[in-house]
C-alpha cells in the first residue's frame, strides 16, 4: 500500500515519462522580481506557500495548516515511546505558533515555517525522525522575502485562473485502490485538476504522472467535483511559470496503462 508519491517512485515509465512534460503548454508571468538563495528545504518552502496563500486567500489558519495540526497530534501521540529519542521533546507546541500567523508579516511567515515541520509527522511518521524540528527551522531574511514574493504570485494566479472550488481534495472512497491507498491534491477549479510546485527546475514525469493519476481517481471516485475536469495543471510560483495538459491530449492507451499498471484498478 503506498500513498501517490510513493506510489510514483516505485514505478519505472516508459521513455519519455506517460506523458512527457515538454507536451504541457507553458506560459511564463513576467514581474521583474528576483528570489535569492533561501536556508530552509524546498519541501518545507512548498507547504509554507501553498498553506500561508489560502490563509491570505480567506481560509481560517485553522483550516490552512490543518495537516501541520494532524502531524504534530500524530507527533504528541509518539511522546514517550521507544521510537522517539530523548531529545527529541516537542519545544514549541502548534497552538502557539498558529496564534502567531495573523498576516504576512516576517512574525507570521517565521511562525509558518515552524508550523510546517509538524506536517511529516503526518505523511510520513518514519521519515520524521530524521526531520529538522520547529525548533531548529528559522527562515532567514532572503527566505522570509522569497515567501512574500511567491505567496503574492500564488494569489495573483488565482485572481486570473481561480475561482477555487474545492482547497484540498481527496479520493474517497472508489478512488483509491489496495495499491494506491492514500494521497491527497492541492486545488480544483471549474474544470482543473491543479498542483503547486516550488521546485527550481521544470515539471517532470514524475509530476505529470502524478496529475494524470489525479484525474483518473477522481474519475473513479464518482465524486461530483470530478466530473467536470478536462485539464490539470501545475503553477510554480517559485518560476512565475503556469503548466496545463488538457486530457482529451492523452491517450486512451496510456490512460489504461496507468489505471491498470500504477493505480491497480
Amino acid at each position: 500500500m503506498s500513498s501517490v508519491t510513493n506510489r510514483i517512485k516505485d514505478v519505472k515509465q516508459p521513455r519519455g515519462g506517460y506523458i512527457n512534460p515538454l507536451s504541457l503548454k507553458v506560459e511564463t508571468i513576467e514581474d521583474g522580481k528576483v528570489l535569492g538563495e533561501e536556508n530552509l528545504h524546498a519541501s518545507i518552502l512548498g507547504m509554507v506557500v501553498d498553506y500561508l496563500t489560502r490563509f491570505v486567500m480567506g481560509t481560517s489558519v485553522e483550516e490552512a495548516f490543518k495537516i501541520p495540526i494532524a502531524g504534530y497530534c500524530e507527533r504528541t501521540k509518539l511522546v514517550g515511546k521507544e521510537a522517539i529519542a530523548r531529545d527529541r521533546k516537542i519545544k514549541i507546541d502548534i497552538v502557539s505558533l498558529l496564534s502567531q500567523i495573523v498576516s504576512l508579516d516576517d512574525a507570521s511567515i517565521i511562525a509558518a515555517c515552524k508550523a510546517c515541520t509538524y506536517d511529516v509527522w503526518f505523511r510520513n511518521p518514519t521519515g520524521a525522525l530524521f526531520a529538522k524540528g520547529a525548533d531548529e527551522t528559522t527562515p532567514d531574511a532572503t527566505t522570509i522575502e522569497n515567501i512574500k514574493i511567491m505567496v503574492g504570485r500564488s494569489v495573483s494566479f488565482w485572481k486570473k485562473y481561480g475561482p477555487i472550488t474545492i482547497d484540498g481534495f481527496t479520493f474517497e472512497e472508489k478512488g483509491y485502490t489496495t495499491t494506491v491507498d492514500s494521497g491527497d491534491g492541492d486545488y480544483l477549479t471549474a474544470n482543473t485538476i491543479w498542483d503547486f510546485k516550488v521546485s527550481k527546475t521544470k515539471p517532470t514525469n514524475k509530476h505529470t504522472l502524478q496529475l494524470l493519476m489525479y484525474w483518473i481517481m477522481g474519475q473513479h471516485s464518482e465524486k461530483e467535483e470530478f466530473r467536470n475536469i478536462t485539464q490539470v495543471g501545475i503553477f510554480n510560483p517559485r518560476l512565475n511559470t503556469v503548466y496545463t495538459l488538457d486530457i482529451s491530449a492523452v491517450p486512451k492507451e496510456v490512460i489504461l496503462a496507468v489505471e491498470k499498471d500504477v493505480i491497480c484498478y
